[in-house]
């Protein structure tokens, strides 16, 4: 018997190959090991740049650094956007089953509601009888 998928497992099944990519790159760059790394390596770049006894490749102001952030931003920002609103879609897909859960859980409260007024004036039905069979005996 075939267990019935999730959701979000079924969401995750439905993403592409970019759509993947762009949730992964998201995740690292938004991450404290992305920013601990980076921040080495601009130390890293500057402190060589600064003190280096052999050739300057990118001398104060940094032009080149700078443009490397750049492009990195560039392409960084849409990745981002994208993930976001591939979130913003996992999150409408959760709410939407939330939903239908909710909808359906309503259904069966009100179901057993109305089994339990039933069977409540069932006993009623019977206790008015009983009163009257004892009514009649006296």
């Amino acid at each position: 018997m075939e267990k019935s998928r999730t959701w979000h497992q079924k969401h995750s099944e439905s993403l592409g190959f970019g759509q993947r990519l762009a949730d992964s790159v998201a995740r690292g760059m938004g991450s404290w090991r992305f920013i601990i790394i980076q921040t080495l390596i601009v130390i890293l770049w500057m402190g060589l740049n600064v003190i280096a006894f052999v050739g300057h490749w990118d001398v104060y102001p940094f032009i080149l650094l700078n443009l490397l952030f750049s492009t990195q931003a560039a392409y960084a920002a849409p990745i981002i956007m994208m993930a976001q609103n591939r979130q913003g879609e996992r999150d409408r897909t959760q709410a939407d089953e939330d939903y239908r859960t909710n909808v359906e859980a309503k259904k069966e409260i009100e179901q057993l509601l109305a089994r339990l007024n039933s069977i409540e004036i069932d006993k009623l039905d019977k206790i008015i009888e009983m009163l009257q069979v004892v009514n009649e005996k006296k």
